[in-house]
């Protein structure tokens, strides 16, 4: 497992599976601090799904109207739609974000 950085997305990531040696999947967890809304952005060729752990947010995907989120909710974002993400709550979102097939900076683009 790796350190916590922050990503240009707009929060911080902790990545706990992404390597070369399993490209089928990566698992990342995303921290969004109180009051932080994501950028728009778009992942090319990767299915991305948003498993939430703790926190209350709003989530955003593609022409689908914003959605509340919460701990146990799910999120499954197709390849290719736009998608952010907002924290709605008095503490940090935190979900965690499972890509198929493996992140890869290469496949990130921002869509603001």
């Amino acid at each position: 497992m790796g350190d916590e950085y922050f990503f240009e997305e707009g929060c911080f990531i902790t990545e706990l599976l992404n390597t070369e040696a399993d490209p089928l999947v990566s698992v990342a967890r995303a921290r969004v601090p109180v009051g932080v809304t994501t950028r728009w952005h778009v992942l090319d060729g990767i299915v991305e799904r948003y498993l939430i752990e703790q926190g209350e947010g709003v989530v955003e995907v593609g022409t689908q109207p914003p959605q509340p989120v919460g701990a146990g909710d799910t999120v499954h974002i197709a390849p290719g739609l736009r998608q952010r993400i907002r924290n709605a709550g008095a503490t940090d979102l935190v979900f965690l974000a499972v890509c198929t097939p493996r992140f890869v900076p290469a496949a990130y683009r921002d869509a603001e």
